[in-house]
């Protein structure tokens, strides 16, 4: 059996190597059993991220939330107010546990993020007023606010940053929409800067997603069914992300940055997300120990984090030496007919359908189990 030192060394090296590793997941549970911090203390997690996904699995399984949903119920609040009392009271609770990590990075990790409600993915002003009632609620320092890369979120994200709130920017596909999201980012830098913000404590991340990328043109390439398109699956998302890369050393090198940066700005780091494989034909640390370059954060759920500890192959930096591999693939992909405009079109509409469906799904079960705390 392994040591628990030998049991984590590849999240070590993942570590070493310049890579946040934070966890996809949360809980009551997992906070109060003591698992979070566990995961702190011994396997590298530096950072948590939530959706409305993990949200509605958490609360649905109702494990831990039985006395404030009783509480919540005597107060007969609205189902909406109940969510937030119950979703901030986890980030708060989470990112207290993190708070030692936040202190000593200087506020780069030790993160938490919550993502503003998904039905407001395509209302810029409800978006930013949003964001502030979260960071309000949650009122901790080291807090992100998730705002999705709609068209509809890039102004709010330059306002939200320009009031001096840490933004992960969520569901980015495409790497134009990522490069209006850097843009939204360093416009939001240059209001907080005009407002008197110390720049100094404005962090953000952009998470681009991994996965369903593949998921999406794997599936077209099966549909050609031939040899050429067999060669090509598995092959568009790590491309994508790879010149996402290319695109973040770019930006964070132009003149416009450096003012920035001399004023006491810090980077938007580049997030992988999405990184649990979707096929299992491939290898399950495939999104981990093929995008390892320095300066991302890598947001795992538990059985990706729980891999890469068991038998992860970090041999260093896997990015920046394949830009020009990365363009010839998706080159080809597109070559067989398979547009890659329409597919992360496609995506980023199914991504923010797929969280509003979660918040529903939440939405109904906290009312269904307030409706039976107010029986009891």
């Amino acid at each position: 059996m392994k040591s628990m030192s030998n049991a984590v060394a590849p999240l070590k090296s993942l570590s070493d190597e310049g890579v946040s590793i934070w966890l996809d997941d949360l809980s009551r549970k997992r906070i109060e059993s003591g698992n979070l911090a566990e995961l702190i203390e011994n396997s590298h997690v530096v950072g948590v991220t939530t959706n409305p996904s993990i949200f509605q699995a958490a609360i649905g399984s109702g494990e831990g939330y039985e006395d404030q949903l009783a509480d919540l119920a005597v107060r007969k609040v609205t189902v909406d107010e109940a969510v937030r009392m119950m979703t901030t009271a986890d980030v708060r609770a989470a990112a207290d546990i993190l708070r030692p990590v936040y202190e000593a990075t200087e506020g780069r990790d030790g993160r938490v993020s919550i993502e503003v409600d998904p039905r407001l993915a395509h209302e810029t002003e409800a978006t930013i007023a949003e964001a502030k009632q979260l960071a309000w609620l949650v009122d901790r320092p080291n807090v992100m606010i998730k705002i999705p890369a709609t068209l509809a979120g890039l102004p709010a994200i330059t306002e939200v940053i320009g009031l001096g709130i840490s933004v992960n920017v969520t569901l980015i596909f495409s790497l134009d929409r990522y490069k209006a999201v850097m843009d939204a980012y360093l416009a939001g830098l240059e209001k907080a800067r005009e407002r008197g913000v110390d720049l100094a404590t404005v962090h953000s991340v952009a998470s681009f997603f991994i996965s369903r990328v593949d998921a999406e043109i794997d599936k077209r390439l099966g549909a050609l069914g031939t040899e050429e398109a067999a060669a090509l699956k598995g092959k568009a998302a790590l491309a994508n992300a790879r010149l996402a890369y290319e695109a973040y050393e770019q930006v964070f090198a132009t003149a416009r940055w450096t003012a920035l940066e001399q004023a006491g700005a810090n980077r938007q780091r580049p997030l992988w997300a999405s990184t649990g494989v979707k096929d299992p034909a491939y290898k399950d640390t495939l999104y981990v120990d093929d995008l390892v370059a320095p300066g991302t954060v890598n947001t795992m759920p538990e059985a990706t984090l729980n891999a890469t500890a068991d038998h992860g192959v970090i041999t260093g930096d896997t990015v920046t030496g394949g830009y020009e591999q990365a363009r010839a693939d998706l080159k080809a992909v597109d070559a067989l007919g398979i547009s890659y405009d329409e597919v992360v079109t496609q995506l980023e509409d199914e991504g923010v359908a797929k969280f509003e469906a979660a918040w529903n799904d939440l939405l109904a079960t906290v009312t269904t189990r307030l409706q039976g705390a107010e029986v009891k």
